[in-house]
């Protein structure tokens, strides 16, 4: 699996691999995009719950994305976790399998590209580390050790 992460072979090549590639109609070049408008920003802080609520709904319709302000998460916790999830993707690419395969039911896992094996469709270049959060935490002893402070 190690052979197969985006992480462990693309430091290694000068060219993407082919299976890689996406067809020039599906390039981000061929977008076409605008300059006028904005992405918008949702304040959870606000008084009027159905005016945020409202505004999630028309900017996921809309734009399909959007930024979050006051949403009550300290700063350093956001840092620390953002550190802590570079060192983690940093590791060799077998600490990351051995660290993110515990789980003897496979529902914590990392796994490259989307998973698609269809052969006309380019894949996506990326490595993905999935596992459940719920809050009782019944998978927190699945969830990597490496780095400290990941748990």
């Amino acid at each position: 699996m190690d052979h197969k992460l985006v992480s462990s072979w693309y430091n290694h090549h000068t060219s993407v691999p082919q299976s890689y590639v996406q067809p020039p109609e599906r390039r981000p070049c061929n977008a076409v995009l605008s300059t006028n408008k904005k992405i918008p920003v949702i304040d959870l802080g606000g008084q009027d719950r159905d005016d945020i609520i409202r505004n999630i709904i028309i900017s996921s319709e809309e734009y399909g994305f959007f930024q979050v302000v006051n949403h009550g998460v300290a700063k350093d916790l956001m840092e620390e976790t953002l550190r802590i999830f570079k060192e983690f993707h940093a590791m060799p690419p077998n600490e990351k399998v051995i660290e993110s395969s515990k789980d003897p039911n496979g529902s914590c896992k990392l796994y490259t590209s989307s998973g698609r094996n269809v052969e006309d469709v380019a894949k996506y270049w990326k490595d993905s580390l999935k596992h459940p959060c719920p809050p009782s935490g019944e998978f927190i002893q699945y969830w990597p050790e490496k780095p400290e402070g990941y748990r």
